[in-house]
């Protein structure tokens, strides 16, 4: 990856103190991009906070892309980046792919808008019922918190049951954050909270409230709480308990299904109740889906007598079952997802061995292509043993997240400011090599603040 024109090595790093850091390299950082500032107060004229989405904020303000290629970005500034943030794994196919923006032109110059079935989606679902063990029928909606949304519904409406297990610091989408500050707008149902890999815990959790357990939805790797991935035994567990029970698994793969080409569904060999994707699967257009079994996904059968409904005008948008068909068939196939995910694991032992070699209170946890970097030694199972104790600690692991966040931008590398990464099918062994060496300069220059 070409320097930008910021980084010149590390005489201009000040690291007496954590606060006088930040405010150096949050200086540097407006110096160098008038441009995105601009933007980012312009916007705020509109939109609260100049923002309409809320994990792309960050201070003092986020950088406006202007243009993208293959595994590149380019701001508004001039400044060229590497893009490890992969649109939080949305992203996979990279930038202007040319298979994709092929497909997706003629699927416009075809028509949008139909207003009936188009001749993309039955190919499509019968694709993703190919791939994914869990999927006997699939429908399709626009996101992965509107997929959440309506495996749950189908779960409660199928058991007669209301409440739902879910796990401390997981991400369902918009509506369904139970991280360590939980928000105010979650969807309001009644849920039960359990601990992430305790086995013990969580069957006992279940067991107790069997009766009026009507899901169990759960991310085989949670991606946003920190790429952590679940054990196999207790996934396994969590299959038992909801057979036993009578209640509905849900496994939430929007990020996951990249990690093999049938999701860790397969590569684990665990298939759940229902299933509900999103992210990639779309060939970077807007897209959710939610399926599983017959018994269940019958009921949005119209030509049952028990039929529900289930609307949405653009569930089968063109454009998304175009390109997403195109992207799951002819690009992401099991090659590319075993290179993909290969490079993935590669990349996080190396980035761990320098961390080692450096003694940094660091480590890198994931799988395949979705990484995230915490600042801790400790082992990470679940994610309150990654919750900051006290305002203290939580104000410190801020400042050291923003200050990696700004070298590594500095450096031309591109990626979440809490750690999170995931790799695109054109990133390539340079972008990798780049990410390594800005990494340890960082290790290198700030130890001092890290330890």
């Amino acid at each position: 990856m070409q320097k930008t024109s910021g980084q010149a090595g590390m005489d201009h790093r000040y690291n007496a103190d954590l606060s006088s850091s930040l405010a150096a390299a949050e200086h540097r950082f407006v110096t160098r991009n008038p441009n995105s500032q601009a933007q980012a107060m312009k916007a705020a004229q509109s939109m609260p906070g100049g923002n309409t989405r809320t994990v792309l904020h960050y201070s003092p303000f986020p950088l406006t892309i202007a243009s993208a290629k293959r595994a590149e970005l380019t701001d508004i500034d001039g400044h060229h980046y590497a893009d490890f943030l992969g649109e939080y794994t949305a992203g996979l196919y990279g930038h202007s792919n040319p298979v994709l923006e092929n497909v997706i032109t003629q699927a416009v110059s075809a028509g949008v808008v139909l207003g009936g079935p188009n001749r993309f989606e039955a190919g499509f679902s019968a694709l993703l019922c190919a791939r994914f063990p869990s999927l006997e029928r699939v429908r399709f909606c626009n996101s992965g918190t509107e997929a959440n949304l309506f495996a749950i519904s189908t779960a409660r409406m199928v058991t007669k049951r209301e409440r739902v297990l879910v796990f401390q610091g997981a991400y369902h989408g918009g509506v369904f954050y139970f991280g360590q500050h939980k928000p105010p707008i979650n969807a309001p149902f009644p849920y039960v909270m359990a601990s992430y890999n305790d086995i013990a815990g969580t069957s006992a959790l279940i067991d107790k409230h069997a009766g009026e357990l009507a899901a169990i939805v759960v991310e085989p790797m949670m991606g946003s709480a920190g790429a952590i991935p679940a054990s196999r035994e207790f996934l396994l567990a969590l299959r038992s308990k909801a057979t036993e029970h009578g209640i509905v698994l849900i496994f939430d793969e929007v990020m996951t299904s990249r990690l093999s080409p049938g999701g860790l569904q397969e590569k684990l060999d665990i298939i759940p109740d229902m299933t509900s994707l999103g992210k990639y699967l779309g060939g970077g257009m807007t897209f959710g889906a939610f399926g599983g079994r017959q018994y269940l996904m019958r009921r949005f059968n119209p030509f049952e007598q028990d039929a529900v409904p289930h609307a949405g005008t653009f569930n089968n948008n063109v454009l998304s079952m175009a390109a997403g068909l195109t992207g799951l068939r002819d690009i992401y196939t099991a090659d590319a997802a075993a290179a993909l995910n290969s490079r993935g694991d590669r990349l996080k032992d190396r980035l761990n061995a320098l961390i080692a070699k450096q003694d940094a209170p660091m480590q890198v946890t994931g799988t395949g292509s979705i990484l995230g970097i915490h600042f801790q030694r400790e082992p990470i199972l679940r994610p309150e043993d990654s919750w900051p104790r006290d305002k203290a600690a939580e104000a410190r692991l801020s400042g050291l997240q923003k200050l990696l966040h700004l070298d590594l931008l500095e450096a031309g590398y591109y990626m979440a400011r809490r750690g999170f990464m995931s790799l695109s099918l054109p990133i390539a062994d340079s972008h990798c090599d780049g990410l390594a060496d800005a990494l340890d300069e960082f290790l290198s220059v700030r130890g001092p603040l890290l330890r």
